[in-house]
């Protein structure tokens, strides 16, 4: 993009998947990008080509794209495993860091980055972008003015399919090596995340994954496929509740989240299903002792449609990544970070070890504090 105003920090992207969505993102917000780093050059001068970024700006290694490009901020957009060396250089480099999900590949190494950052005075943000579709911004709210009471119990499952036929190929996300987790640690800890903003910590897990087509392997590594592809866990809050979770990403036809609460004085049903028009505004339902579920307004707000067009990955970025990318510039500005903070992923994290453990012990774990 051009014309870009001198107050916004550059950026550079390292990966570029999910990456593409954040490019769209810090473009929408008018940041010059400095940067743009994957392993396939060839594919990133592509991303680039089409982004309108100039091809000096795409780079092979990302020790080279920080240390030639010097973006203001770094995003972190690469497989798990590499996500602590990358923030640890980036921080080192004077640069702030937006980090995909799930932070680390341990609470130990989410710990690291979590020191990292304040030791630099930088801001840390993980990228729960999946907090900003309006109407589950109004279910927080409405949550927290005590409109359903005392929450009595909760369920949320996320469901997608890109791993539900059998003859798909395997990526980096089918090994724990690289990844840590499977459908949990891709999708399972934007919901983590999503009960710990509305619903407060989680002291204890019970989890049960499996593994749909073992006789997969990932690229470059000849062993059967052992992340994940399906995970029951049942939650403990530190409230007292008990919360069900159910993730999966081999459910054919699916590409959806849920987040149902139940209170004494009413109920909130989230849901956002990415086949519908605007899906990134999703839906809200409520209701009050004796009543249906009715639809809430959840006054979303206008987008410009060049921000949403394009393929999914840009309609993402442009959207609910854009929002998380504001109020990371916004966190840049004060010298301040907001939520979703390193400390929210390390939390999550957390989570994620004992959910890991409880599928070994195939018992209740308690969460790490």
């Amino acid at each position: 993009m051009t014309n870009t105003p001198s107050d916004k920090p550059s950026v550079g992207i390292i990966g570029l998947g999910i990456g593409r969505a954040h490019l769209r993102a810090f473009q929408v917000n008018q940041c010059p990008i400095v940067g743009l780093c994957q392993r396939d050059e060839a594919a990133a001068r592509k991303v680039a080509e089409r982004a309108g970024v100039a091809p000096s700006a795409v780079f092979a290694r990302w020790q080279d794209m920080i240390a030639r490009a010097r973006p203001g901020v770094v995003v972190i957009a690469t497989p798990p495993h590499l996500h602590r060396e990358i923030a640890l250089a980036a921080f080192a480099s004077g640069a702030h860091v937006l980090c995909e999900k799930p932070l680390a590949m341990t609470q130990a190494e989410a710990r690291d980055m979590v020191a990292a950052a304040a030791k630099h005075g930088k801001v840390g943000m993980t990228c729960f972008n999946w907090r900003y579709p309006p109407a589950l911004q109004a279910l927080n709210a409405r949550l927290k003015s005590g409109e359903i009471g005392r929450v009595l119990h909760a369920n949320g499952r996320w469901y997608g399919a890109g791993f539900a036929d059998e003859t798909v190929k395997a990526t980096w996300r089918a090994n724990r090596q690289q990844a840590g987790h499977g459908a949990m640690g891709d999708m399972g800890v934007h919901l983590i995340d999503i009960l710990r903003w509305n619903l407060g910590p989680i002291t204890r897990v019970l989890a049960r994954p499996t593994v749909a087509y073992p006789q997969r392997s990932a690229p470059g590594i000849n062993e059967p496929a052992d992340a994940d592809d399906q995970c029951v866990v049942i939650l403990e809050l530190a409230s007292g509740q008990a919360v069900t979770l159910e993730v999966s990403r081999i459910a054919h036809g699916m590409a959806e989240s849920r987040l149902e609460i139940f209170g004494t004085t009413g109920a909130l049903a989230y849901r956002l299903d990415r086949s519908l028009p605007r899906w990134y505004d999703g839906t809200l339902a409520a209701a009050t002792v004796g009543k249906p579920m009715t639809p809430v307004d959840v006054n979303a707000p206008a987008l410009d449609p060049a921000a949403v067009a394009g393929d999914p990955m840009e309609a993402l970025g442009g959207s609910l990544m854009a929002a998380l990318a504001r109020e990371f510039l916004a966190a840049v500005r004060e010298g301040k970070t907001r939520a979703p903070s390193f400390d929210d992923g390390m939390q999550a994290q957390a989570v994620l070890d004992a959910v890991l453990e409880s599928s070994r012990r195939r018992a209740w774990v308690d969460v790490a504090s």
